[in-house]
C-alpha cells in the first residue's frame, strides 16, 4: 500500500505522524511519502518537501507565495499521476491541499481531507470545494459531521488527537516544583507561538499581568516560549510594562506550564483547547492585523460569535474571549482576577471541561487509521 501526505505546519506533521504509526501497526509495508515534517520522517515518510513549506498564515500575508506554493502543487500532482497512490490524504492546510485533493481525485485517486476546514465559521462556501475535493473528510470535532451529513459528504468524526494525549490526572503542585515556583496563585501567560501574534498580543498581555500584580503582590507569571527567536521580544514587552521581575519565561513545556497555574491567559487558537483539555479556567483575546480584520468585516466572512473552540463544544460559554479593539488590557485583567477571586466558578469551569475531553478523546489517531484503509480498499 502507498499513500501521498501534504501537512501543513507542526500540528499537521504531529497529526500525521500518529496516523502514520497506526496505518503501519495494521500494514507493516506501506509506503508514505510527500511534504512532511520531522515528525513524519521520523515515522516512515519519504520527505519530498518540508512541511513548513506551506507555514504561512492569513489573508493578505500569502500573496508573496503564491507562485513557489503552485509550483509545488503542480509538482506534487504530476508525480503522483505518474505513480498514484492507493490513497492520499491532506492534512489540514486547506488552501493547498483542497486544490490538490481536487486535481487528483479528477484522475481516479482516492482523496481523504484531514481536519475540517472552519467552514462553520468562516468561508462557509468552501464546504462545496471540498465536496468536490475531498472522497472523505476526518472531523476532530463532533458537530463537524453533522454538517457534512447534510449536505452530501462523507465524514467521519476521529476525535481530536490532544484530549488522547492529555495528562490523566492534573496537579498544580508537582508542575509547580518542576518549574520552581513558589507562589501562592499562578497565571500562565501564553501570548502566541508566532512573531506576529506575539507582536499584536504580548505588550497587551504585559501590561494585563501589571495590573493584576498591583491588586495581588505575591501572584506570579509564567510563559512558556514557543520558540528561542522570541524571548528577546517577549523580555522587551515584559520590561517596558514594568513586570520583567514577576516573570519566569520557560523554554518549550507549555503543558507544564498551564498545569501549575490557577488560570491560562492566552492567545486564541489550539491553546485555548489544550487549557481547556487540562481543566484550566482560561481567558483568550486575539488580534489579527488590520488589514485582514478589515477584509473580514467588510465581507462578513466569520459567522461565529464565539471563537474559542471550548465555547463552541460546551452548552454555554466558559472562556472570556476579547477580540481586536476589545483585547485590552484592562477588560483581560478584570476577566483574569474574577476567575481568581472565585474559586467556586474556577471548580466548575474544570468539571465542565473534563466532560469536554471524554468526548474528545476517541483515539484519534486509530479512529484516523481505520478510515483511511477503509477508503484505500474501496474499489
Amino acid at each position: 500500500m502507498k499513500i501521498g501526505l501534504v501537512a501543513g505546519e507542526a500540528s499537521g506533521d504531529l497529526l500525521a505522524a500518529g496516523m502514520m504509526r497506526a496505518i503501519r501497526e495494521r500494514h507493516p509495508d506501506v509506503m508514505f511519502e510527500g511534504v512532511a515534517g520531522p515528525a513524519m520522517v521520523a515515522a516512515g515518510c519519504e520527505q519530498w518537501e518540508p512541511a513548513q513549506s506551506l507555514a504561512v498564515m492569513g489573508l493578505v500575508e500569502p500573496l508573496a507565495h503564491i507562485p513557489r506554493l503552485l509550483r509545488l502543487r503542480k509538482m506534487l500532482r504530476k508525480r503522483w499521476q505518474e505513480s498514484p497512490p492507493d490513497v492520499f490524504v491532506g492534512i489540514d492546510a486547506p488552501d493547498f491541499n483542497l486544490g490538490l485533493e481536487k486535481k487528483l481525485r479528477n484522475v481516479g485517486i482516492k482523496t481523504v481531507h484531514y481536519v475540517s476546514p472552519s467552514v462553520w465559521a468562516w468561508r462557509s462556501g468552501r464546504i462545496k470545494t471540498i465536496r468536490k475535493a475531498a472522497d472523505r473528510v476526518l472531523c476532530l470535532l463532533p458537530f463537524e459531521k453533522a454538517l457534512y451529513d447534510e449536505h452530501g459528504v462523507d465524514a467521519v468524526f476521529v476525535g481530536h488527537p490532544k484530549a488522547d494525549k492529555t495528562a490523566s490526572v492534573v496537579e498544580a503542585f508537582p508542575a509547580r516544583q518542576k518549574l520552581g515556583i513558589d507562589a501562592g496563585e499562578v497565571v500562565a501567560v501564553l501570548p502566541g507561538s508566532r512573531a506576529s501574534e506575539v507582536s499584536r498580543l504580548g505588550g497587551i498581555f504585559a501590561a494585563a499581568a501589571k495590573l493584576i500584580s498591583e491588586t495581588r503582590p505575591d501572584i506570579a507569571f509564567v510563559t512558556p516560549l514557543s520558540s528561542p527567536s522570541l524571548r528577546s521580544m517577549i523580555e522587551g514587552q515584559l520590561r517596558a510594562a514594568g513586570v520583567d521581575d514577576r516573570f519566569q519565561l520557560v523554554d518549550g513545556d507549555s503543558e507544564t506550564v498551564m498545569m501549575a497555574a490557577d488560570v491560562v491567559l492566552l492567545a486564541s487558537g489550539t491553546a485555548v483547547l489544550e487549557a481547556a483539555l487540562l481543566g484550566k479556567p482560561a481567558v483568550a483575546a486575539y488580534r489579527l492585523s488590520p488589514l485582514t480584520a478589515a477584509l473580514l468585516r467588510m465581507f462578513r466572512l466569520v459567522k461565529l460569535r464565539q471563537f474559542t473552540l471550548p465555547n463552541l463544544l460546551t452548552d454555554t460559554p466558559l472562556v472570556p474571549e476579547f477580540l481586536q479593539e476589545e483585547a485590552e488590557p484592562h477588560a483581560i485583567a478584570a476577566s483574569v482576577i474574577e476567575f481568581l477571586n472565585d474559586p467556586e466558578r474556577r471548580r466548575f469551569v474544570s468539571s465542565e471541561f473534563a466532560k469536554l475531553k471524554a468526548e474528545l478523546a476517541l483515539d484519534a489517531d486509530q479512529r484516523a487509521a481505520e478510515a483511511v484503509i477503509d477508503l484505500a480498499k474501496k474499489q
